[in-house]
């Protein structure tokens, strides 16, 4: 399959309305519309429940924003945290219908699709699968399993999977709920930033990139507030032997392995997360169609300086694809 020329989105959401009643054993109650609009139960979330459904709506919405292609990946509500017999099923149904519509879709998208994240030998051989469908050239984690993240199992056996079959690694985080966040928006404002930073010490300070060579892993929403902790975890680093205990490499060094999305939501976050990244491993971000993400998500990027032509090379290496015209 040819990926249309331009901007690759590697941040945006799908869930199939035959999914809506999430992964076994869910926390959350199932997605249902209501007049067009999508619910979390009774919880509404500022949806139209086309953007998060319908591929004709999704298409239509990836053109009005100037971009050459989305890749898809599951609302983070849908992954399956909870240990299920029957999660291998939802994520091979899951899956199956992601491959369907990025292969009908005429180069213009592209999926991340779903691990059984409890069971890592389950997770290889959704892997396998994926990274060999040409469309779906990789997965979506969340940061956090139960108390953990990617520096001990199972997380970080299913990344030594992925890493194993090149397939790159989106993590999203979830939202998790604490008593001090219930108001404001708090669990997303202050929550979802935490996730991500936590997920991405476990990975520069937990030994994750040196023993995984080759590990492309993309934290989104510019990486939360890790790059404002970097500096931070350099001196833990310098000063203290518990930190250095699982890593041979300073985060500063380690930090420039992984790769971010550009949706930071302010101009000067993004300038300082290009500071402390890798350049060529920042990549155009949506949230699509998230009321935290943007309708215009190559705005940030161009005003910070960063061209169409970096966005769709960046995007291209991340997922495993040539420059130019892709494979068939």
């Amino acid at each position: 399959m040819r990926v249309r020329p331009g901007p690759i989105d590697v941040h945006a959401h799908w869930l199939p309305r035959d999914l809506f009643g999430l992964a076994p054993g869910s926390p959350v109650p199932p997605l249902r519309d209501h007049r067009g609009q999508l619910h979390l139960g009774d919880l509404p979330l500022s949806i139209q429940t086309d953007a998060m459904s319908d591929i004709g709506a999704v298409l239509a919405d990836t053109d009005t924003a100037g971009l050459g292609a989305r890749v898809l990946s599951a609302p983070p509500f849908a992954f399956p945290i909870v240990d299920h017999p029957d999660v291998d099923d939802f994520v091979g149904a899951y899956n199956d219908e992601l491959e369907r519509v990025c292969r009908g879709s005429g180069g213009r998208l592209l999926g991340l699709g779903l691990v059984s994240l409890h069971q890592p030998e389950s997770a290889r051989k959704q892997i396998a699968a994926l990274s060999s469908s040409g469309v779906t050239p990789g997965i979506a984690l969340p940061p956090l399993l139960g108390a953990t993240s990617f520096d001990v199992a199972p997380m970080r056996e299913i990344l030594a999977a992925a890493a194993e079959h090149g397939a790159p690694v989106l993590v999203h985080p979830m939202q998790l709920p604490r008593p001090e966040w219930s108001s404001y928006y708090l669990a997303n404002l202050i929550g979802n930033p935490v996730e991500s930073a936590t997920a991405a010490a476990a990975l520069t300070l937990g030994g994750v990139l040196d023993d995984l060579d080759g590990l492309r892993i993309c934290l989104v929403h510019g990486g939360g507030c890790a790059p404002g902790l970097v500096g931070r975890w350099q001196h833990g680093w310098q000063h203290r032997a518990d930190v250095r205990s699982a890593g041979s490499r300073a985060p500063r060094e380690t930090f420039a392995d992984l790769w971010f999305d550009t949706l930071t939501h302010d101009v000067p976050a993004l300038e300082l997360l290009a500071t402390q990244a890798d350049r060529s491993h920042l990549m155009c971000g949506s949230d699509y169609p998230f009321d935290m993400g943007t309708h215009d998500p190559l705005h940030l990027p161009h005003a910070a300086g960063i061209d169409d032509a970096a966005l769709e090379a960046n995007a291209r290496a991340f997922l495993g694809l040539r420059t130019g015209e892709d494979h068939e």
